[in-house]
């Protein structure tokens, strides 16, 4: 996320909180995608990271952007920290560990997306190469420890970095270690969201095997192909993982709030100053927690907005659904990403053919799932299962969506086309983890330097 929100309209009910979410329902013909992703920046010379100040760094890299795109600085107590388009569609952001983040705009076709991603990695290496500094996709840090990572001078990311070992065992690598693809998408109604909030949060563990990609850690194989799938096993529970509500009859905004008021927050904005409110919740907030201590201490839309951002279940409802269970990976993995959960959510027939397919899979069903995923991939089992087959049925229903949709590219291609690196891990069976597991055994001599050049934007 590039800015944080500083809404002042006051917050005087519960039901506005919800009425904020509905407020993001539109007509179909209205539904856009807009597809973010990370990576690591690096030194092509040393293959040590990019720190945040310097002539070559995360700073200059941000404000060389800024003159070849003409974006807005966005600046965190005197730090450049991202950028926004003037319009306010996309955005670049910088993780806490340096991960250099597109935020994409809104856009209406999977071939948009790709393209413009093609634009910003482009873009961006004109800007880097001058500095030796390229990028890396997959979706682990896999050679610097948390001591050698960069720390990005940002007020929300200091917060988060107190807070997180009170929680949880790895927060700190999930904040500094790791990288994501992500997908942001539409619904029309409460009952469109709820449909697709749940069928989606069934199906993410799936999502985190096809799109391993973090098999390394500190330069060795860490045993599993998703190490961020891993880490947000222990990150901070009450926030993160599966909503047991999403699989229960009735689900709907109100239920989303009602989880969201119980889970602490990070903090508020006043004054252009981040205050830490970890010590509450925020329902305590709305009921007069900071009275006497603050000034302001009514909440706003803006506190709300920004407490939605600090929740990290596997999908995130703010005023769009956010699909977070991808590894981040090369511009191939960029495109598939969004290309499977439009194909599944975005046609109608798709839609229901895949909850046909998952109706009766239980909470604790897809929890053991999820435990399971990160070391065994598409081997881990449901009902005896192995996923390798579940996903090839999954894919078989998006393909059949992204048809339907019928989005043609220039060469008269529909959408499903992106598809195509999902088709080939279930044709090879083996996943981009596995594929870096192959290669650091063979012909990289169990040396993890070479993933630098392979895997490089």
């Amino acid at each position: 996320m590039a800015r944080d929100t500083t809404d002042h309209t006051p917050l005087t009910s519960v039901s506005e909180l919800s009425a904020y979410l509905a407020g993001g329902a539109k007509p179909k013909d209205r539904f856009r995608l807009g597809t973010e992703h990370e990576k690591f920046g690096f030194f092509t010379a040393n293959l040590e990271p990019v720190p945040y100040e310097g002539d070559a760094s995360i700073s200059a890299l941000l404000k060389g952007m800024q003159e070849k795109l003409g974006w807005e600085p966005i600046i965190d107590a005197g730090n450049i920290i991202g950028l926004g388009e003037k319009d306010g569609m996309g955005a670049i952001s910088i993780e806490p560990g340096g991960q250099f983040e597109l935020s994409g705009a809104p856009l209406k076709t999977l071939h948009e997306t790709r393209a413009e991603t093609e634009q910003h990695l482009a873009v961006l290496k004109e800007v880097a190469d001058p500095m030796g500094i390229r990028f890396l996709g997959i979706g682990g840090s896999p050679k610097w420890s948390l001591a050698e990572t960069p720390r990005i001078p940002k007020s929300r990311y200091d917060i988060m970095t107190r807070y997180m070992p009170k929680v949880g065992t790895r927060g700190l690598d999930m904040m500094y270690r790791t990288c994501t693809i992500q997908v942001n998408l539409d619904f029309a109604s409460e009952l469109d969201m709820a449909r697709k909030l749940s069928l989606s949060m069934k199906l993410q563990p799936l999502a985190t095997a096809l799109f391993a990609a973090s098999p390394f850690t500190e330069g060795r194989p860490n045993g599993l192909l998703s190490w961020r799938g891993d880490i947000w096993r222990d990150t901070d529970n009450q926030r993160a993982g599966l909503m047991r509500a999403a699989f229960e009859p009735g689900f709907g905004f109100d239920s989303y709030v009602e989880w969201a008021l119980d889970v602490p927050m990070y903090f508020i904005v006043r004054d252009g100053r981040y205050r830490d409110c970890t010590d509450i919740t925020f329902r305590q907030f709305m009921d007069g927690a900071l009275k006497g201590k603050i000034d302001a201490f009514e909440p706003t839309l803006g506190d709300w907005t920004n407490h939605l951002s600090t929740l990290f279940p596997d999908v995130r409802l703010k005023r769009y659904l956010e699909m977070r269970g991808a590894d981040g990976g090369p511009l191939s993995h960029i495109a598939a990403l969004p290309a499977f959960w439009v194909g599944l959510l975005y046609d109608d027939q798709a839609l229901a053919d895949a909850e046909t397919m998952t109706a009766d899979w239980s909470f604790e069903e897809v929890q053991s799932l999820r435990d399971a995923v990160p070391a065994a991939g598409l081997s881990a089992e449901l009902r005896g299962v192995p996923l390798f087959d579940i996903a090839r049925d999954v894919l078989d229903i998006a393909t059949r969506g992204l048809r339907s949709r019928d989005c043609r590219n220039a060469e008269g291609a529909d959408e499903s086309i992106h598809l195509a690196p999902l088709d080939a891990i279930l044709k090879n069976k083996a996943t981009l983890a596995q594929e870096l597991l192959t290669l650091y055994n063979g012909s990289w001599l169990t040396s993890i330097d070479p993933v630098f050049e392979q895997y490089q934007y």
